[in-house]
């Protein structure tokens, strides 16, 4: 016995991880580190918080392609059953 589950997505775009990288990044310790890593005048301040910011980044990015890659799977599997249901005709 399966249990389906109705899921109506809309679009594969990954707005979720978008919110949560502006959430990240808009804050005050976000912007704290994006100063520290480009525009400040320490050297040893700039070493420290790049590396840092670059890695948040990637992991942001990898949570985006994620998000991406199974929202449109989703997508597929809705219009393959609406397709389905369709060709099916009325019970």
């Amino acid at each position: 016995m399966t249990m389906a589950v109705k899921t109506d997505i809309k679009t594969s775009w990954p707005w979720i991880t978008m919110l949560l990288a502006v959430a990240v990044v808009l804050n005050p310790v976000g912007l704290d580190f994006l100063h520290g890593a480009f525009m400040s005048n320490e050297q040893l301040s700039r070493s420290i918080a790049r590396p840092i910011v670059f890695m948040i980044g990637g992991v942001l990015g990898v949570l985006c392609m994620l998000e991406f890659g199974i929202r449109q799977h989703l997508v597929k599997k809705q219009l393959a059953a609406v397709s389905a249901s369709r060709d099916r005709g009325p019970l």
